[in-house]
């Protein structure tokens, strides 16, 4: 997400100081410390001005919530939001996404959510996409079995190329739609959903079940080994 430069940035962020993860890999393994009987860890990746993150939160208060932000103008105001509403589930990271096995262990994860990702359409940038096969098996690598990743999108190519990447990858795929509210509002919308929905601009998504898996020349690697 891209943003103008705030001038007053810095203390914002330190007004919200309590909602903010600084050095995140000294989590690895224990995120579940900051909320002890949580019953499950989910993650966003890339949640922007927060709209989806800090209802989520707010919904599901038995669950505790990360969310990845790399533009830090958009996360304080996602760190705002939850600050305002009082909540107490949901904790933010800068990072970007590309470094989650960095911060989470092996299968800590139970559901990641990748909400409208820049479907960088050029075909020499395909290997950016969030939903590209090598993104997927850093995924896979810190979701628990069974976990799951639930992905919507706007774009439609982008969400063709990723059910491919998702079968190339052996994932499982289920309740796919290609128009979400066709019928009326469905789930917790996020800022850019709720002006997409006005327009009337249809919104893919499905749920894909998440399972350790090697890539064809990771397997080819070994096998030289």
């Amino acid at each position: 997400m891209r943003m103008r430069k705030m001038k007053n940035l810095e203390p914002r962020m330190e007004a919200c100081a309590a909602y903010r993860i600084t050095e995140p890999e000294t989590k690895k393994g224990s995120w579940r410390n900051l909320m002890p009987g949580c019953c499950a860890l989910w993650v966003e990746l890339g949640c922007g001005k927060g709209k989806f993150t800090a209802e989520t939160a707010q919904a599901n208060p038995e669950v505790l919530l990360i969310a990845v932000e790399r533009c830090r103008e958009a996360m304080v105001v996602a760190m705002e939001k939850a600050r305002a509403m009082g909540l107490t589930n949901v904790f933010f990271i800068d990072m970007d996404a590309a470094g989650i096995e960095e911060v989470f262990a092996p299968g800590e994860i139970d559901r990641l959510f990748v909400n409208f990702p820049d479907p960088w359409p050029r075909k020499k940038n395909a290997k950016r996409r969030l939903t590209f096969r090598t993104f997927l098996e850093h995924y896979s690598q810190v979701t628990a079995p069974g976990g799951e990743l639930h992905f919507k999108t706007d774009n439609a190519p982008l969400f063709e190329f990723s059910l491919e990447e998702f079968a190339f990858c052996g994932l499982g795929v289920k309740n796919v739609t290609r128009n979400l509210h066709e019928n009326g509002p469905v789930g917790i919308m996020t800022g850019y959903e709720e002006k997409f929905y006005a327009l009337g601009t249809p919104i893919n998504r499905c749920e894909v079940t998440m399972q350790p898996f090697r890539l064809p020349e990771q397997r080819a690697e070994e096998a030289e080994a």
